[in-house]
């Protein structure tokens, strides 16, 4: 059997979509040959910025129009439900009798989840299975209602046990799917790739002009982040360098009531080796989760792929969120900058000032991000063993 297998990606999202989920599929993706990979999803590939190739696309589009957001949600769901989704489910039987792959790569988002499952539930076809996030999160409830979401995360947990193989994104995931499943899977994630692990043993100069703290992608945990802002804002006139504040993605917050034009700045969306050079000119990354656990099936069990580009490039992490929260305990864990779990921006922002008040911190915190990237993180170990997963897939259906 060749090294690669013909591979079929099924997932709502397209080959080269933004965001952490598309990020670490791409990594996972690397060196796969173009003519052994193939993809289905729910969305059109609008732009080709991160170079992901495929040998084919088919795509069960679901009309922009139809799609859930502030107008007409119960409606569009309803109708996806009972008019995309069983015509869906018909496109990718065809799509897999077209392509005949050896082995289906399902990652479980959304409007694929019932299209999908339909399916690979029903027919003996050997898939390997990555989750990143649940289905029924708060933002998702909001806006595709509770039932529904509840009933994804219902077939997302038979998805996970009738796969051939599975993976999830955190060790607390693995452990509430086994609660449930009575089976386990190995952890999946993006990481540093051996040009990482390079940068951050080389003598690399730090810049002590000014302190830069990095966002890298979407503001998910709005009231965590406000909640920081305020407290940055108490106390940078009393730091002992300017500070900015950098954003770094597609959105723009400068109609939020926390932006503050004098002291934030956005440089849009970058994308792989611009983004890395462009963090490494910052001093920290900030990487906020839920304060609260009003949201526990994002909080308690997502991570976000923000952490890793930190990571790689060597900048210490401000985390703040629930002490529940996977972001928490993974920086608790490894000592590789402030971890906060503080709302009260009184003992925040004296925590905030201590830290950034730091001369170097890339030097003090180098040894901890290297431990934890080393030891979570390293992308050729995770994708070596996801890749003997599909081979395992393979061989079976063989």
């Amino acid at each position: 059997m060749s090294d690669f297998p013909k591979l079929l990606v099924a997932t709502e999202f397209p080959p080269n979509v933004p965001g952490g989920g598309g990020a670490i599929v791409r990594q996972m993706l690397k060196d796969w040959p173009v003519e052994k990979l193939f993809w289905w999803s729910c969305e059109p590939d609008k732009n080709r910025q991160y170079g992901q190739l495929v040998a084919a696309h088919a795509v069960a589009a679901i009309p922009p129009r139809l799609y859930p957001n502030k107008r007409g949600r119960v409606l569009k769901s309803w109708l996806l439900e009972n008019g995309w989704r069983p015509w869906a489910a018909r496109h990718f039987e065809k799509t897999v009798a077209a392509f005949q792959p050896d082995v289906i790569w399902m990652i479980p988002h959304l409007w694929s989840i019932p299209a999908l499952a339909g399916v690979l539930l029903r027919r003996h076809f050997p898939f390997h299975f990555s989750i990143y996030d649940y289905p029924d999160t708060n933002p998702a409830i909001n806006a595709f209602g509770p039932k529904r979401c509840r009933r994804w995360a219902g077939q997302t947990d038979q998805l996970y046990l009738h796969a051939t193989t599975r993976d999830t994104i955190s060790q607390q995931m693995t452990d509430d799917l086994r609660t449930r499943t009575g089976v386990n899977g190995m952890i999946s994630r993006a990481g540093l790739e051996q040009e990482d692990f390079d940068y951050l043993s080389g003598k690399n100069e730090t810049r002590n002009d000014s302190i830069r703290i990095a966002y890298a992608g979407t503001v998910i945990s709005e009231k965590s982040f406000e909640i920081f802002v305020k407290a940055l804002g108490r106390v940078r006139n009393q730091l002992p360098l300017p500070l900015t504040l950098d954003f770094f993605g597609d959105h723009s917050y400068r109609s939020r009531i926390w932006f503050d034009g004098a002291w934030m700045k956005e440089h849009g969306n970058q994308a792989g080796p611009e983004l890395s050079r462009a963090l490494k000119e910052c001093t920290w990354g900030f990487l906020p989760m839920d304060i609260t656990d009003d949201n526990p099936r994002y909080n308690r069990f997502s991570l976000p792929t923000k952490l890793v580009s930190y990571l790689a490039a060597g900048l210490p992490v401000i985390s703040l969120g629930h002490p529940e929260s996977t972001v928490v305990k993974m920086t608790s864990k490894y000592q590789v900058g402030l971890c906060a779990t503080e709302s009260n921006l009184e003992p925040l922002g004296k925590k905030l000032q201590t830290a950034l008040s730091e001369p170097d911190p890339k030097t003090k915190f180098l040894p901890e991000i290297k431990r934890c990237a080393s030891e979570e993180f390293d992308a050729r170990r995770i994708r070596a063993a996801l890749h003997e997963n599909f081979r395992k897939c393979a061989s079976i259906r063989r």
